[in-house]
C-alpha cells in the first residue's frame, strides 16, 4: 500500500503554500494533472491585496462586501484581511520581489478597491508569487510531487477520507492511501468554452464531491472577467487584467462611445459589455490604453503588452477587442475556517473550496490572499491533529474505475449543479458556452 501522511491534489499557490506551512516530520505527496506550472496560479496578473494599516481595515472590509453583494461570509473576511500582513512578510521572506517605488513597496489598485492597497510584481505576480513557492516546496525533502497524475476519486469509508484513486503518468490507476487528503484543484474554467483558465482545470473534485455527499456551496457563484481579449482560434482566453483599467483604460463601444464606469465591481462590467455587444451586435468591445504614457503601459504591463503584440495589436497605438469570458469560481467546496469539508480528514483550499469570503462576485486581487490566509489555517490544523489519525486499512478494486469516461459524467454532474441552483446565471453565461 502507498502511504503517506498528507495527500495535496494540486500545486498552485493554494497547495504549495499549504505544503510550506506542514512540518517537515511529515511525509507529503503531491499531484497534479498536467506540468506543475500550469495552474491558473501562475495567469494570476493584477496583484494581492493587503492591507496596509489600520486605518484601512473598515474601507477593505466594505470593499469586499460590496464586491459581493453583501452575501460574503462576514468573519471570512475578517480572518483573511487581518492575516494579510502576516502573509506578505511570509511571502517576501521566501524570496518573492514585489515592485517597488523610491518609497518602499508599490501599490496599485483594481475595479472595487477605494484604496491603493494591492503589491504587484510587474503584470506577472501570479507566475512570480507561485513559481517561488515552488522553489521553496523543491527544496524539501519530505514532499514528492507527481505531474500528469489525475484523481479519479477519494477513497472513502463511513464520511472519513482515505486517499485517492489516481491515473498515474504511466496511465495505470493507483490508489494512494493518506492520513489526511487536501484538495487544492483549482476552478472550473474547463468546462466552459470561453474561460481564461487552463483547460485541463475542470472542477473534478467538485464531482466527487457530489457523488460522495460532501457539501457545496454557492456553487453558481461564478465569475465573469469583463476583459479577455477577443479571438477566434479555440482554447484559453489572455487575460487582460483589471489593473489595466485601474491604471486608466477606458471600455468603448462600436462607435468609440464609453458607455460603462470601468471602475465598477467585474460583474457589472462584464453585463454592461455584454448588452453593448448584443446592442451593437458585435462579439466584442473596444480597449483603449492609447491616451496614457507609452512607458508607463511598457513598465507596468510589460507581459500584456508584449502578447498583444505578438498578436497583431499596439496598445500604445490602438485599441483592443476584449469580450467577457468565465474567469473564478467564488463557489466550492463548502469548508470551515480551517478548510474543514463535511467529510472528516478531508481539507480544500483555494479556488476549489467555499468558506464564503468572497460572497457572489469576488474583489479583485483576493484571490492569492484568500487561498495562502486560508491553506495557511489548514496546513496548522493539520500540523496540530494528525499524530491521533491512523493510517487507513482499506482495500480498492480498481477495476471498477474508467476516468475517461468518468471526465463527461463530472463535467455535466457539475453543470446540473450550476443550472439547479441558479437556471438564470446558467442561461445567460453556460447554456450555450460549455
Amino acid at each position: 500500500m502507498d502511504k503517506t501522511d498528507v495527500i495535496i491534489v494540486g500545486t498552485g499557490a493554494a497547495g504549495l503554500f499549504c505544503a510550506l506551512n506542514l512540518p517537515e516530520n511529515l511525509t507529503v505527496r503531491m499531484i497534479t494533472k498536467d506540468e506543475i506550472e500550469n495552474s491558473d496560479s501562475y495567469l494570476a496578473q493584477g496583484g494581492i491585496a493587503a492591507l496596509r494599516n489600520s486605518d484601512d481595515y473598515d474601507n477593505y472590509f466594505e470593499d469586499t462586501l460590496k464586491a459581493g453583494h453583501y452575501k460574503n461570509n462576514k468573519v471570512s473576511v475578517e480572518v483573511m484581511i487581518k492575516s494579510s500582513p502576516e502573509i506578505i512578510n511570509e511571502l517576501i521572506e521566501y524570496g518573492v520581489d514585489f515592485d517597488h517605488t523610491q518609497d518602499g513597496l508599490s501599490y496599485t489598485r483594481e475595479g472595487g478597491h477605494s484604496q491603493y492597497r494591492i503589491l504587484h510584481h510587474k503584470d506577472i505576480t501570479g507566475k512570480e508569487i507561485t513559481s517561488t513557492l515552488l522553489e521553496r516546496v523543491r527544496e524539501k525533502e519530505n514532499v514528492k510531487i507527481s505531474e500528469y497524475t489525475k484523481m479519479v476519486d477519494i477513497i472513502e469509508e463511513d464520511n472519513i477520507c482515505k486517499g485517492i484513486i489516481v491515473k498515474n503518468q504511466h496511465k495505470e490507476l493507483e490508489a494512494l492511501y493518506a492520513k489526511i487528503v487536501v484538495f487544492a484543484t483549482g476552478g472550473i474554467g474547463g468546462l466552459f468554452k470561453h474561460s481564461t483558465n487552463f483547460k485541463h482545470i475542470s472542477g473534478d473534485s467538485l464531482a466527487i464531491s457530489i457523488i460522495h455527499n460532501i457539501k457545496l456551496q454557492d456553487i453558481n457563484y461564478i465569475q465573469i472577467h469583463p476583459t479577455s481579449l477577443y479571438s477566434k482560434e479555440m482554447g484559453r482566453r489572455f487575460l487582460i487584467s483589471e489593473a489595466v483599467r485601474g491604471e486608466g483604460a477606458v471600455l468603448l463601444n462600436d462607435k468609440g462611445e464609453r458607455f460603462v464606469d470601468e471602475l465598477q465591481p467585474r460583474d457589472i462590467v462584464a453585463s454592461a459589455i455584454k448588452e453593448e455587444m448584443k446592442k451593437d451586435n458585435t462579439e466584442f468591445v473596444n480597449l483603449s490604453m492609447k491616451h496614457l504614457d507609452m512607458q508607463t503601459i511598457k513598465k507596468r504591463f510589460p507581459n500584456i503588452y508584449k502578447h498583444c503584440l505578438e498578436v497583431g495589436y499596439d496598445l500604445t497605438k490602438e485599441s483592443i477587442p476584449v469580450t467577457p469570458a468565465q474567469h473564478y469560481f467564488m463557489g466550492g467546496i463548502k469548508v470551515d475556517l480551517d478548510s474543514k469539508t463535511s467529510m472528516e480528514n478531508l481539507f480544500a483550499v483555494g479556488e476549489t473550496s467555499c468558506n464564503g469570503v468572497h460572497g457572489q462576485n469576488r474583489l479583485g486581487s483576493n484571490s492569492l490572499l484568500e487561498s495562502l490566509v486560508f491553506s495557511k489555517r489548514a496546513a496548522k490544523y493539520i500540523s496540530n491533529n494528525i499524530k491521533s489519525i491512523d493510517y487507513p486499512q482499506v482495500k480498492i478494486d480498481l477495476s471498477k474505475y474508467d476516468y475517461d469516461n468518468l471526465k463527461s459524467k463530472y463535467k455535466q454532474l457539475i453543470l446540473n449543479e450550476i443550472k439547479r441552483k441558479d437556471k438564470k446565471f446558467y442561461e445567460q453565461w453556460c447554456n450555450n458556452d460549455n
